[in-house]
């Protein structure tokens, strides 16, 4: 037998005023757009914000239903607009952030296994990493290089041929 180990690094910022110019306008975009989310049930506003290869800026944010389980994330919002509004156009960087109505919004949250699973399948079909930046409403700000590092040992086309 042999044990393998799989680990991924990436950066940890005390707050947006530490990041790029860019990266803080995204991050700050991201924030932003949560006002827009529909989340009646669990006051759990989250929005995502793409600067994608061609300069284009597409956001997208969760939206629920009563019959709660049909409900979509953020993140596959925006990757939906994105690849209905710009075809085969990578997306350079992602950032996410999320205001929660019932607590505290001070810290990075991740992406759910689905979205993850989606934003994986996105970078495979434009051959380019997605850097994701994530942070609450305030506080800390984790950037991953791509999105890949949060899904190890992922299923994908190949395992379909």
């Amino acid at each position: 037998m042999n044990k393998e180990e799989y680990r991924f690094a990436f950066e940890v910022y005390d707050s947006i005023e530490e990041l790029s110019k860019q990266d803080a306008w995204l991050l700050n975009e991201a924030r932003g757009v949560t006002e827009s989310a529909y989340a009646p049930y669990s006051n759990f506003n989250v929005g995502a914000v793409a600067k994608l290869a061609n300069g284009e800026i597409v956001a997208g944010t969760n939206q629920e239903n009563a019959s709660y389980p049909v409900g979509l994330c953020a993140e596959r919002v925006l990757l939906a607009s994105a690849s209905t509004l710009y075809p085969h156009i990578a997306i350079d960087a992602i950032a996410i952030s999320y205001n929660n109505n019932n607590g505290e919004s001070n810290h990075p949250i991740s992406p759910c296994g689905i979205c993850r699973q989606t934003l994986v399948e996105y970078e495979e079909r434009v051959k380019q990493p997605i850097r994701l930046i994530l942070s609450g409403m305030e506080g800390k700000v984790y950037v991953i290089e791509k999105s890949i590092n949060l899904l190890p040992l992922s299923f994908g086309s190949v395992d379909l041929k």
